[in-house]
């Protein structure tokens, strides 16, 4: 259905509700359409008794009398759930349908409670619960249980389908919990449920726990598709949503403005170009870091804000040694224009670091974004493919919103034949080429640029090193061999930084 087909037809707005969940509203387009039963699945562990008790208390927050039906958990559990997040149970009632009189030893003679009495008593039960308490938001849990009562497909279909019309005469938004332990015969909750939110659970090799959510089904609202990271912590589910980056397209700007060192302007065709991203590439050492903070910190000087998220390197040693390169970016970090945030890859998920890139540009008014590096932002993903994925939509989220990126990516060794983790090349405005070479018996440093969209660049190689005054590049060298395979020589004549030609001219 197209976006105006609803207004061209004057159909009827679905009130919402909010789960509770600012992330998950968001993937629902707004929330719950009301009065509907809805289906929650995921394996033991996902976050199934969370998500309800957070959908309970923001109704309860708000003056909505909500009900929690359980048949797996004891009500001092749930207190206990809840407690660890810092909520409280009030304005929520619990139900529990075994209570400690069905544990006794009479309980267990199966001959006097067939499951068709029990699957009937607890229907039963819940029903006359509902017309005592009328409350507007239900949480059942769980599905397991009246499946095993009902011991037949038919029946539990049948159990189930009563269930659904009397919460909707009653104006429920009923949320149907399942630990998934249904055979595929048995799926067809699927179809009777109005909408069906599935949690998943992945345990890699090392590291925590990661947890994705996705929309099965959603009958009568545009919702987003596909996985969305969430993070089950200490206040509930955060639900980060997947990004598209066709929403977020602003005025193109497509100004350049300098790095702060005229000669790598020079190098990269005058400078870098706002709604574009740089790849500094080149082995470990060789001053991508550096020269990345050169950047940031001409366009801390022009008044810019900027992001910096640090993957490898301690904020500590960042800051001293570019303090000692003459880059000190620690008065900015106190003033608030410059964010540094040390991350972890093994804790931090894609769709988590994405909502924090977002935070900072939408709300805190970052100009320039540097992600440092590549290498380690890959390891935080389950594997190549879907870092090209979502790296391609978080770099054109951000060239669409007019944002200088910086990205840095080592290479495997230090001579010879280097390699990276994946091809960024292609995903790259700009491709600044660092390597070591060797000249006179000494090692150095040189950077060229090798790729650029925007500008007509230098095809140069120039010589540079870092210094008390930081960045510093020397002329553009010639008879250079083997820059591409790594093993860099110079065996030309003309002069090198620190040196004077033979007519004691100062280098260019």
């Amino acid at each position: 259905m197209k976006p105006n087909a609803a207004s061209s037809l004057n159909l009827p707005v679905q009130e919402r509700v909010s789960t509770g969940i600012a992330g998950l509203d968001a993937v629902l387009g707004g929330g719950l359409p009301v009065s509907h039963l809805y289906l929650i699945e995921g394996n033991p562990g996902s976050g199934k008794t969370t998500l309800g008790l957070q959908f309970l208390r923001n109704g309860a927050d708000g003056g909505t009398p909500g009900l929690y039906v359980t048949l797996s958990e004891t009500s001092e559990e749930l207190h206990t759930i809840a407690a660890s997040h810092g909520w409280s149970l009030d304005g929520i009632e619990v139900f529990e349908l075994v209570s400690n009189e069905g544990l006794g030893p009479e309980a267990e003679q199966s001959i006097l409670h067939p499951s068709e009495i029990e699957l009937g008593e607890t229907v039963n039960g819940v029903m006359a619960v509902v017309e005592r308490l009328k409350p507007k938001r239900v949480v059942f849990d769980s599905l397991s249980e009246m499946r095993l009562l009902a011991q037949n497909p038919l029946r539990y279909r049948r159990q189930v389908l009563a269930l659904k019309k009397f919460f909707a005469t009653h104006a429920c938004t009923v949320l149907l919990l399942d630990d998934r332990s249904a055979t595929e015969s048995e799926l067809q909750m699927r179809s009777i449920a109005h909408g069906v939110i599935a949690l998943e659970q992945v345990t890699d090799q090392y590291g925590p726990e990661r947890r994705r959510l996705r929309l099965i089904k959603m009958r009568g609202i545009k919702y987003r598709g596909g996985d969305h990271d969430f993070n089950l912590d200490t206040g509930g589910l955060f639900v980060f949503p997947r990004l598209v980056a066709a929403e977020h397209r602003v005025m193109s700007d497509s100004t350049t403005v300098s790095t702060g060192v005229p000669k790598l302007d020079t190098l990269m065709g005058g400078g870098v170009t706002r709604g574009s991203n740089m790849l500094f590439v080149g082995p470990s050492g060789v001053g991508k870091t550096t020269t990345a903070i050169a950047c940031v910190r001409a366009a801390l000087m022009r008044g810019e804000k900027a992001a910096y998220y640090l993957f490898d390197e301690g904020l500590s040693s960042l800051l001293l040694r570019s303090r000692a390169l003459g880059l000190d970016v620690q008065p900015y970090m106190r003033d608030g224009q410059l964010k540094v945030v040390q991350l972890d890859p093994a804790e931090v998920s894609p769709g988590e670091f994405a909502q924090m890139v977002r935070q900072s540009v939408e709300d805190d008014g970052a100009h320039v974004v540097v992600i440092d590096s590549l290498n380690a932002y890959l390891h935080a993903m389950p594997g190549g493919k879907f870092l090209l994925l979502q790296m391609h939509e978080l770099l054109t989220y951000l060239n669409h919103r007019n944002i200088v990126t910086l990205l840095i990516m080592g290479q495997h060794g230090l001579m010879g034949e280097l390699r990276s983790d994946v091809d960024m090349s292609y995903l790259s405005d700009g491709i600044l080429l660092f390597r070591y070479f060797e000249a006179r018996g000494n090692l150095l440093k040189a950077m060229s640029t090798v790729k650029s969209r925007f500008s007509a660049h230098e095809q140069s190689i120039r010589e540079f090193r870092l210094g008390p005054t930081g960045v510093e590049l020397g002329q553009a060298l010639t008879d250079f061999e083997g820059v591409l395979v790594g093993a860099t020589v110079y065996r030309g004549q003309l002069p090198l930084l620190g040196e004077k030609n033979d007519n004691k001219k100062e280098r260019a």
